[in-house]
């Protein structure tokens, strides 16, 4: 398989049986690679979210029974989110997400990483909302743009080694 055959922007599908919405996506590293970057707070932040945005993490205990919560910011604008780590393994993290915005909204998330050989490694997530009322008002919300905005961020990251930080220091 090359290159122009890898999922480079994000697929991003809504389910119309469930209110769920599923989002896969290949990154030019090993899973291991993918993971700590979903599961480190100092590389989340880097990459997580649309350009226009900054991510400030408020707390971050990324284990089996853990919980997060993250800020992203845009001038005078804050966007705040919360969640609890269900599962966190090699290959699958499952957590909960909620947007302080709809603070009645709670969704259940599954990301899996499957190593595709050759340096890449496909990640599949889903996301499954209390209602179509709510899958559907995320999907509005712009996520699309967030969610290939901070991929190509991502994409940068892995290529930099792991940490612009580090690059950088």
């Amino acid at each position: 398989m090359s290159t122009t055959d890898r999922l480079t922007t994000a697929t991003i599908d809504a389910d119309p049986e469930v209110p769920l919405i599923r989002i896969v996506r290949d990154f030019q590293a090993t899973p291991a690679q993918v993971l700590r970057a979903h599961t480190d707070p100092e590389l989340y932040a880097q990459w997580v979210g649309p350009k226009s945005l900054s991510t400030r993490i408020d707390h971050w205990d990324a284990r089996t029974g853990g919980s997060w919560a993250f800020t992203n910011i845009r001038g005078d604008e804050r966007y705040s989110f919360h969640g609890s780590f269900h599962e966190v393994s090699e290959s699958r993290i499952v957590q909960t997400f909620t947007y302080e915005g709809w603070p009645e909204a709670v969704t259940l998330e599954t990301l899996r990483l499957e190593d595709l050989g050759d340096g890449w490694t496909r990640m599949s997530s889903q996301s499954l909302f209390d209602s179509f009322e709510g899958r559907n008002q995320m999907l509005d919300s712009g996520m699309d743009v967030g969610v290939n905005e901070g991929y190509e961020k991502l994409d940068a990251l892995l290529a930099a080694g792991g940490s612009a930080q580090e690059e950088n220091s």
